[in-house]
């Protein structure tokens, strides 16, 4: 039918945030497009999931709920998507860069011959014109993604193969309700006519969930360092700036590597995209990988002592001095006014 198709990842009976987020854009490459959005959800004791995402803007949603469809295994979830989409000929088709999604994406584009793009920043729909083959080719998927390690910005468009596949990190794409009282329609399908019993070959015994250890996705301040910071003792700093503002601490990869402060806390490209009111850059130069994940802050604030540095362009607002001298202002100013 030519729509465009999203996957939700579901925890449990909760949908995963990424695929909510995607939910929102697919809506608007939907409008843009003239088509439908459909989503597909597959996990077990499924009641009453359409509350979670017919709100988003979904014409469309497919659930399949059976046992041996949660927790996550590749083979069943495979089948689902490869014997529908066979079906029903999505022109788009959207996933979360996660684990389910990195292991899923590749599976399902194999066996389609589709192709995919995994850890997209943008998506956009635009035209192409090959020159050499004399053609151009109109509403295709622009996926967007930083290559050669940040270097450029890629545009990767694939006009021949459908569905069009791209992954997206978590946190890249706004979540947004579109109609709290929105109307799709509902399709339970019966998950033995997609999935041979073959496929329930590997079970999970045992499955442990570690929660994450910061909340930086939800902040709505984020104290970042990058290499600047000079020490793992400089970034001590910035925890006690962090913890005056009731602000979580991110990290600049460069800082990661140099072993400042964990790899779990790394805001960018291969870490965390952030979406929070204020953000705070110190010692941050602001290569593209990090600009990535944390461009759509609501401020920015950066403290640098290169003025030239790439960051500055972006800031709302430079404060040009090191970051020895203007973070112990900023602790004492703040303790002493949240007295």
């Amino acid at each position: 039918m030519n729509n465009v198709f999203v996957y939700c990842e579901i925890e449990g009976t909760t949908v995963a945030d990424v695929s909510l987020e995607l939910l929102t854009k697919g809506r608007k490459l939907a409008n843009q497009l003239g088509c439908q959005l459909e989503a597909v959800v597959a996990g077990t004791g499924l009641d009453g999931v359409e509350k979670q995402v017919l709100k988003y803007g979904v014409d469309r949603l497919h659930v399949f709920d059976a046992p041996g469809l949660f927790p996550y295994t590749s083979l069943p979830h495979t089948s689902i998507l490869v014997n529908l989409f066979k079906e029903e000929k999505p022109q788009i088709c959207l996933m979360g860069a996660t684990v389910i999604g990195r292991d899923l994406g590749p599976r399902v584009s194999s066996s389609l011959t589709s192709g995919l793009t995994a850890d997209c920043t943008q998506l956009e729909i635009g035209s192409h014109e090959d020159k050499k083959l004399g053609k151009t080719y109109d509403n295709l998927l622009y996926q967007i993604r930083p290559a050669f390690g940040g270097n450029i910005i890629a545009t990767i468009v694939n006009p021949e193969h459908r569905p069009q596949m791209a992954t997206v990190r978590p946190g890249v794409m706004k979540m947004e309700i579109l109609d709290e009282n929105y109307m799709g329609q509902v399709f339970r399908h019966e998950v033995a006519k997609y999935v041979p019993e073959t496929d329930y070959v590997v079970k999970v015994i045992d499955r442990q969930v570690q929660k994450s250890k910061n909340n930086l996705k939800g902040a709505s301040i984020v104290v970042a360092g990058g290499y600047g910071m000079g020490s793992k003792e400089g970034f001590d700093q910035l925890f006690t700036l962090a913890k005056e503002l009731h602000a979580e601490v991110g990290a600049s990869r460069a800082a990661v590597d140099a072993g400042f402060c964990e790899a779990d806390r790394q805001i960018g490209q291969t870490g965390i995209t952030v979406h929070p009111k204020m953000y705070i850059a110190c010692g941050i130069s602001g290569q593209i990988q990090h600009i990535a994940g944390m461009q759509d802050s609501g401020i920015i604030i950066s403290i640098n002592n290169d003025p030239n540095a790439p960051i500055n362009a972006i800031a709302d607002y430079v404060i040009n001095g090191t970051v020895e001298e203007v973070i112990p202002k900023l602790i004492k100013y703040y303790k002493k006014n949240s007295k």
